[in-house]
């Protein structure tokens, strides 16, 4: 049993020093372009975009099966969105450019 448990130290060690040397996606977005609150959400969540968003972005929210539950497009600066429709569970957002390339995402939890 005690080999067991240097051998299973010895390959966490491993597994985390390699998960620390990862090199960073250079394609993956690298400032957030929205900040949204609270999260947990009851009966409503607001998104606040911040000064480097462009006005034709898209942005929809899905639930946690794939299922698009909200889409809007030529979002205000604050956006509101009403939860009075939607179940408790996990939502993912994403916001699109108008070539519906993925600039920025994120998720949050509807607490009912």
């Amino acid at each position: 049993m005690r080999i067991f448990y240097i051998l299973s130290f010895f390959i966490f060690s491993i597994g985390a020093a390699r998960a620390q040397q990862r090199v960073p996606d250079h394609d993956a977005p690298q400032a957030k372009i929205v900040k949204f609150y609270p999260n947990p959400a009851t009966s409503i969540i607001t998104f606040d975009f911040q000064n480097n968003f462009d006005k034709s972005y898209s942005f929809q929210i899905y639930n946690f099966l794939g299922k698009k539950v909200f889409d809007a497009s030529n979002v205000t600066p604050k956006t509101t969105v009403n939860l009075n429709d939607f179940y408790r569970g996990v939502y993912i957002f994403q916001i699109r450019d108008k070539n519906g390339k993925i600039v920025d995402s994120g998720r949050f939890e509807v607490a009912k």
